[in-house]
């Protein structure tokens, strides 16, 4: 986790992954706080600290993770409203943010923690508050970064929205996204499985700079159409979710 953690902080801001994530998750983001006043956001898996970048834009944010690994990641890089933790037991009021945030964490986490992670989101959200859900998605696209991360499940769209609902959650938006690098990530995933080549390293590196243009510019083109229409397929899926 620790060498997935240093790659990550090392290509977060330019990949074209990571910038499409963020404009996948930017409307949801605007859409959870607005007409709230100074909304507070807490990112529940913070690892790195730069979604923690991402939240503060949107009102006061803070987060935890339980790499103290990626807590020193993150408090060299400017964050202070860190605390190591893990995502089953917050240690945070009930009813005390407006926002909860877990990027890329619920899929690493076994059954019963992940239950009390979701279940966790929920207290900890005021009523009407929303909950923005990550994961990895579609088993199919396990692969050698799946293995590297130590990767629980991959989930489908009916998987996440049952476990959102289990813990009291109306799911409100629902969608994959990703969709345009799935056919790539399907027939990369499907090799290394047919071929049983070991482990070696994660996805997580930065292409040359032509491809990372092309990448980042059909994801902005896909981040707009998802506003409008979920994606059929995709390698994550994206969810909010509201605390009635």
């Amino acid at each position: 986790m620790d060498r997935l953690l240093a790659a990550t902080r090392a290509v977060e801001r330019d990949h074209f992954w990571f910038r499409g994530f963020r404009r996948f998750v930017r409307p949801l983001l605007a859409a959870a706080v607005a007409g709230r006043t100074a909304p507070r956001l807490l990112d529940c898996g913070c690892g790195t600290g730069w979604n923690l970048e991402l939240l503060c834009q949107y009102g006061t944010a803070c987060g935890f993770d339980v790499t103290w690994s990626g807590l020193a990641t993150a408090r060299i890089a400017g964050q202070h409203r860190i605390a190591q933790a893990t995502a089953a037991a917050l240690p945070f009021k009930s009813a005390s943010v407006d926002v909860a945030t877990s990027f890329d964490v619920l899929y690493l986490l076994p059954d019963d923690a992940e239950r009390a992670a979701i279940a966790e989101m929920h207290r900890v959200l005021v009523r009407g508050g929303v909950a923005i859900v990550n994961v990895a998605a579609m088993p199919v696209l396990h692969g050698h970064h799946s293995v590297l991360s130590a990767e629980r499940r991959r989930y489908t769209r009916p998987m996440l929205r049952d476990r959102l609902e289990a813990a009291g959650f109306v799911v409100e938006r629902l969608t994959y996204t990703n969709a345009v690098l799935f056919p790539v990530m399907l027939a990369v995933r499907s090799a290394q499985r047919l071929t049983g080549a070991r482990a070696q390293e994660s996805d997580i590196r930065m292409p040359s700079a032509p491809v990372n243009a092309t990448l980042s510019g059909a994801l902005a083109v896909e981040a707009a159409v998802v506003q409008w229409m979920p994606m059929p397929f995709g390698s994550s899926l994206l969810a909010a979710a509201r605390k009635v």
